[in-house]
């Protein structure tokens, strides 16, 4: 005979259930918090509660964001991207992960300038940072100077012949003569400089023209003059 249908005399059935009923829900109900305990609600972070779902900052770290998940808070760090080249002025707000750029200019070779400035980064540019944050230059195109000794001087752009014109003698370029008139480098031989006048006188051409006179040996020629 089963458990539950025996009859013992004083004691009606239905008592017999009551101890074993009990011991059930205690373990129903010891199961249930087992479970409950193995998920989370909240997530507890800068001193207050956050709920599954919620999202939220660290205090400690404004670049890491978490997740109040059932399994916990889930955190990931934020990377700040690089600010431009021509940013001058960046502000770090406390609240704040990454710094912010308040104020963007033109940046040339290394140097920053303000939006509508002109400025001369060599002697042969021109420059201006335009609003779009764009410097624009305008180069000087010098032309080839009229000499062979050109000097640059500080704060020109393009050389000078201080000396004014003058070229070689000839290609072993040992001697250097004054342009515009005719030299006479030996007794049957003279020679002519551009004077910087003549049309395509330079073209890159150093040498002086010269002319030697029909029949003339040196030892019986004419004295340089």
């Amino acid at each position: 005979m089963g458990l539950w249908n025996r009859i013992i005399p004083g004691c009606p059935a239905r008592d017999l259930w009551r101890p074993y009923a009990s011991l059930f829900y205690l373990l129903m109900v010891g199961e249930f918090s087992l479970s409950l305990a193995a998920h989370v609600n909240t997530c507890e972070a800068n001193g207050s509660v956050y709920y599954v779902g919620e999202w939220y900052f660290l205090d400690s770290d404004h670049c890491t964001q978490c997740e109040c998940t059932s399994e916990g808070p889930a955190c990931a760090r934020t990377e700040c991207t690089s600010l431009p080249p021509a940013c001058m002025h960046v502000s770090h707000y406390p609240t704040d992960c990454c710094p912010r750029c308040e104020k963007i200019g033109c940046e040339y070779r290394g140097e920053v300038y303000e939006l509508g400035e002109l400025f001369q980064p060599s002697e042969c540019e021109q420059c201006a940072c335009d609003m779009d944050g764009i410097a624009r230059c305008l180069v000087a195109d010098c032309a080839p100077p009229p000499c062979v000794n050109p000097v640059y001087e500080k704060g020109e752009c393009c050389p000078r012949c201080k000396d004014g014109p003058n070229c070689y003698t000839d290609a072993s370029q040992s001697r250097v003569i004054p342009g515009g008139q005719y030299v006479w480098v030996d007794s049957c031989t003279k020679c002519r400089c551009h004077d910087g006048q003549d049309v395509g006188y330079w073209e890159g051409n150093r040498l002086a023209k010269c002319e030697r006179v029909k029949n003339c040996s040196p030892e019986n020629g004419r004295d340089n003059s």
